[in-house]
């Protein structure tokens, strides 16, 4: 019988890391744009910091997410080795430990009991794994994917403050970036609620808060500095 029902929880990984690279991208190069462009740079200045943000945002994107991610990763293998041992040693305790967590499901205790054999008997710790670690497949921890999402996506998002910087004159850029970077967060926040099967309006507005809120507080610490120079 075909599966009829659509899923998303699989693309939480890439998902998670892949919003959070774009929007970083967005957010912070916009911010920095707007912060030296507030502190009286000429356009080949703000241009010069708004490439350099990328290249250092990008990387960092990457090795930060590479890094707790693998984290993560090894904190799981760690805990499969361990159940492994334990699988080897005292199975008959490891069965009733994976019986129990079904009774606390709500099956009754003969059924789940008959569950736990069964599952024990064809892959005994992907059993332990899924219901006793709550590690899957589709959630498992991939720290080379979320560093190349994040990088990647990073980069996406902060190419587009750039452009606006190189199509727009010195004396617009101000108006120009802020705007059309909060045009960019809601088709963002817009494109990862469809991914995800979230409220669009619920996304867009959240991440076009947060984002508004740090260009502005930036561009008031560049026009300070401005002054102050």
């Amino acid at each position: 019988m075909r599966h009829l029902e659509t899923h998303r929880t699989h693309r939480v990984g890439w998902l998670r890391a892949a919003v959070l690279g774009a929007n970083d991208g967005i957010v912070s190069t916009a911010s920095l744009v707007l912060g030296v462009a507030a502190a009286g740079a000429d356009a080949r200045g703000i241009l010069v910091a708004g490439v350099a943000g990328l290249v250092a945002g990008a990387m960092s994107m990457a090795a930060g997410e590479y890094v707790s991610v693998s984290s993560q990763s090894d904190t799981e293998r760690a805990d499969l080795v361990r159940e492994r041992d334990e699988l080897a040693s005292s199975p008959e305790q490891e069965q009733a430990e994976l019986t129990a967590i079904y009774v606390k499901r709500g099956l009754d205790p003969a059924l789940a009991g008959t569950v736990a054999s069964q599952l024990m008997q064809h892959d005994a710790l992907g059993a332990h794994a899924r219901d006793e670690l709550g590690i899957s497949d589709p959630l498992t921890a991939r720290p080379v994917q979320a560093a190349l999402a994040s990088a990647g996506t990073f980069s996406l998002g902060a190419v587009l403050p750039l452009l606006v910087v190189m199509l727009f004159p010195a004396s617009l850029l101000m108006w120009a970036v802020s705007g059309s970077s909060l045009v960019f967060l809601a088709l963002l926040g817009s494109l990862s609620a469809q991914a995800g099967g979230a409220p669009l309006i619920a996304a867009a507005s959240r991440v076009t808060f947060w984002g508004a809120l740090a260009m502005a507080l930036t561009a008031g610490v560049g026009a300070l500095f401005g002054v102050a120079g």
